[in-house]
């Protein structure tokens, strides 16, 4: 018996244990971007880098821009075990930004730091990277971020030391850069931003982007006032790492089968503790965009009455015995990847 699912947007419960071999992000029919800390890569030499190398495999997205890279050349080889996958380092210092891609995706235009010149380094002690692509038709600048950490949560605009106020400098110049150099463009600000979007307006650094409401968007907001359990840096805990887009994103944004989330590794890793030793103690926030208005149809074929594995639009696992006709509701352009006889 041969059924036709027709998709609706729902989330499917986890039925089983899971681990990095269920981990699942990204589609075809999405621009997926994730960023993500990789603390002092590799943290624990190269069982850091295989389990790095299978997080990015299975997290299937078209860019990844990451956060404290220590060992260029580790990450680069084990990129180039991932097919159609590159890195891009501008800079080589120690603990810098990168870029990882794949090139049958996205189409590169560019890739540039912004920001160098010593006046600036105060506010950037990484100067921000910029990867200019083309994704299906649609021209996207990413800035890869990585603000100064630490402070006492209070700002001081009278001290150019103090750290809240270093952050506060970095965004006022990155939004002059986009309001002046990017205007009009389709632009994600993305990184390890080392401050909280919820801190009253008087210590909020990013109060410039959250008040310019027409203009910006922090797509993780809801995640930042949502449980502790879903942030990006648990050990505080807080969440630390944002996605910021443009206006000419937000039609694409509110997309329902679009969606941004902190991937919570460690639930396929056992332990928060086996994560934080082994990988990170930041977990990636995605974001994943669709600029289709359609709705997609998936055909099964149950005639042999076999073991089905399903995922839910967060990659987790769904398994159930299909005897008879079963029908799952999903979200769109999500399973159809994931399904195994």
């Amino acid at each position: 018996m041969r059924c036709i699912l027709f998709i609706f947007v729902f989330s499917l419960k986890i039925l089983s244990a899971q681990n990095l071999d269920d981990l699942y992000f990204g589609t075809d029919s999405t621009f997926d971007v994730v960023s993500w800390n990789i603390e002092w890569f590799p943290k624990n030499g190269s069982i850091t880098a295989n389990f790095v190398e299978t997080i990015i495999t299975n997290l299937n997205a078209d860019v990844y821009a990451l956060q404290e890279i220590e060992d260029t050349t580790l990450l680069k080889s084990i990129v180039s075990n991932i097919p159609g996958y590159v890195c891009h380092f501008e800079s080589y210092y120690y603990g810098g930004l990168a870029y990882v891609y794949n090139v049958n995706t996205i189409q590169i235009n560019g890739k540039y730091e912004i920001y160098t010149s010593p006046a600036y380094w105060n506010a950037f002690p990484r100067s921000p990277q910029i990867l200019n692509l083309t994704f299906n038709g649609e021209n996207i600048f990413i800035i890869n971020n990585h603000l100064k950490c630490c402070g006492d949560e209070n700002l001081n605009i009278n001290d150019p030391l103090d750290e809240e106020n270093r952050r506060l400098m970095a965004i006022t110049y990155l939004k002059e850069y986009i309001d002046n150099i990017l205007y009009g463009e389709k632009v994600i600000l993305l990184g390890d931003l080392n401050d909280l979007l919820t801190d009253p307006p008087q210590n909020n650094v990013f109060i410039s982007f959250i008040n310019d409401s027409t203009n910006y968007l922090f797509a993780d907001m809801n995640i930042a006032n949502s449980s502790s359990s879903d942030w990006s840096f648990p050990n505080w805990p807080s969440h630390l790492d944002h996605i910021l887009i443009t206006k000419e994103l937000f039609s694409a944004f509110q997309n329902s089968f679009s969606d941004v989330s902190c991937v919570r590794i460690d639930d396929y890793m056992n332990s928060w503790h086996q994560y934080d030793n082994n990988i990170s103690d930041h977990r990636p926030v995605a974001l994943k965009l669709n600029f289709n208005n359609f709705t997609d149809i998936l055909e099964i074929d149950f005639e042999d009455k076999k073991l089905l594995k399903i995922v839910d639009i967060f990659g987790r696992k769904v398994t159930k015995n299909t005897t008879g006709t079963l029908f799952y509701i999903y979200t769109g352009g999500l399973i159809e990847k994931k399904i195994k006889y």
